[in-house]
């Protein structure tokens, strides 16, 4: 029997089952099909769907029954995958433990159960862990066809970006000159590579370059990104006036970066400045701070306002997007 499916090239596919599983839209009696290098992927509401995905009919096998952690606790766990890793949240150890060993008793892949067992913290943004499986915290992401060995344990990554680093990998031109002034391993940094920019990638955690560096081997864009250890306000000496692009991943002090953003700005510059901001008024803190660093060197125009997730009760991780100008 044909369903509706989303079909997209393999290499997207974990991607974009991710996004259709944050939107409730998967249908799970149904299996994930590949067939000549495209991944069918069956959905239940077809309109549902954003546009930019490929609805399609197709006959996918029907699933054959698995079992889930849900159905071994008897309550539908919270937990996020990253690589082999499966990441929950719980202050209780006890229920920590549980839903470890439901996972374990489960047909759920995971070579790793690890829960969170700090805050981020730092200049790093780094946290502890209790590991309850397994033993090493290295693991590699997938994502939109490009792989991340990382280990978070010492680095900070969030697969809950994928789509958002996405949407501006989507906004490359080739040959542009892109500076990812907080890199980490490379999650914005080697898509745009591959997109055709030339990147310069600095972050301030050691271990996190030293994966970058083999990031961009993994991903063959090793001639494209010159991957920096250090202080961005130190390591802009060398690049002032050069970034077409300046992507500002560092919420909660991204502001305090500012001037520096404006020296390595070009003629024209597009910036991307991730922010936490109050639901009163995501933005407008933002966009003063961009403006005060800028103007009047600078014009300054809004390109996009993108409240990216809730962050907090009553705050958003937001990302503002706007086009710096010499007039």
């Amino acid at each position: 029997m044909n369903v509706p499916c989303v079909r997209v090239p393999r290499e997207s596919g974990e991607a974009t089952r991710r996004h259709l599983a944050d939107a409730d839209l998967l249908d799970h009696d149904h299996e994930i099909t590949v067939s000549e290098g495209n991944l069918y992927i069956p959905i239940v509401d077809a309109d549902a769907v954003p546009s930019e995905f490929e609805v399609v009919d197709y006959e996918p096998p029907s699933r054959e029954t698995q079992t889930t952690p849900t159905d071994v606790l008897g309550f539908e766990p919270s937990y996020e995958r990253l690589g082999d890793i499966v990441i929950l949240d719980e202050d209780d150890p006890d229920r920590a433990r549980e839903i470890a060993d439901a996972i374990v008793e489960s047909d759920l892949k995971a070579d790793t159960v690890v829960n969170r067992a700090s805050k981020i913290k730092g200049e790093l943004r780094i946290r502890d862990w209790d590991v309850l499986v397994g033993e090493s915290t290295e693991t590699v992401h997938r994502e939109y066809g490009h792989e991340f060995h990382l280990d978070i344990d010492t680095v900070y990554f969030s697969p809950r970006l994928a789509t958002e680093r996405h949407r501006i990998v989507q906004q490359i031109r080739d040959g542009e000159h892109i500076f990812d002034m907080f890199a980490g391993v490379g999650p914005f940094a080697i898509p745009a590579a591959a997109a055709g920019s030339e990147v310069v990638a600095c972050d301030l955690n050691e271990a996190a370059i030293e994966f970058l560096r083999e990031n961009t081997t993994r991903n063959d864009v090793a001639d494209r990104i010159t991957a920096i250890h250090g202080d961005v306000r130190e390591v802009a000496d060398d690049y002032e006036g050069w970034a077409e692009r300046l992507i500002m991943n560092l919420p909660h002090s991204a502001n305090e970066f500012l001037e520096t953003a404006v020296r390595l700005a070009g003629d024209e510059c597009v910036i991307h400045l991730y922010d936490i901001q109050h639901e009163d008024d995501p933005f407008g803190p933002g966009l003063n701070a961009v403006r005060a660093a800028a103007e009047p060197e600078y014009e300054v125009e809004v390109l996009e306002e993108k409240i990216v997730r809730s962050y907090a009760p009553h705050e958003y991780n937001v990302c503002l997007d706007v086009r710096l100008t010499k007039p």
